[in-house]
């Protein structure tokens, strides 16, 4: 993914454990915790704890992570992936909170039944984590599988929305 050379991050402190935020005029355009797979290096974007968007997306993130919210509403910026993976992405705006699908649904969804894997691959390369919940994709069989955050934290993730999980 190639991001903007305007793009601005700032740091923040999840009860699951540090993370960036990354914002460009248009929207959030990166949430990522600290070590996740397929985080960009953003060592030389410009740190600006106080831009506006960033501001709301912390907000909206504590008040997530309290219990308070179930859905966001910020802009955000997708454009950095492919026209395959927005497909992906703007899919899974779709899932509920607290609700689950399958790679395969997803492939379904979209209208790329055959396309599982490459599916499989756009989720792992979601840059708005949480945001766009990618954390609410399983195994066919229900399981937990692949996030680049961590297993532990999707299963935390999941929990705090309610999400029925198989045991």
């Amino acid at each position: 993914m190639r991001f903007d050379t305007s793009i601005v991050r700032a740091n923040y402190q999840s009860p699951l454990g540090p993370m960036t935020i990354a914002a460009t005029a248009q929207g959030i355009a990166g949430v990522w915790f600290e070590g996740q797979r397929h985080m960009p290096d953003c060592s030389g974007w410009k740190l600006q704890q106080d831009h506006p968007l960033i501001a709301q997306a912390i907000a909206q993130l504590d008040e997530y992570f309290n219990g308070g919210r179930a859905q966001f509403d910020l802009p955000l910026d997708l454009q950095h992936g492919t026209a395959f993976q927005q497909s992906v992405w703007q899919a899974l705006l779709r899932i509920p909170s607290g609700g689950t699908t399958s790679y395969g649904l997803l492939s379904q969804s979209i209208g790329k039944p055959a396309a599982v894997r490459a599916v499989g691959a756009a989720v792992g390369r979601n840059p708005v984590s949480i945001v766009v919940p990618c954390h609410r994709v399983l195994g066919a069989d229900g399981s937990l599988t692949g996030y680049a955050g961590g297993l532990e934290r999707k299963s935390a993730l999941l929990q705090l929305e309610g999400a029925a999980l198989a045991p």
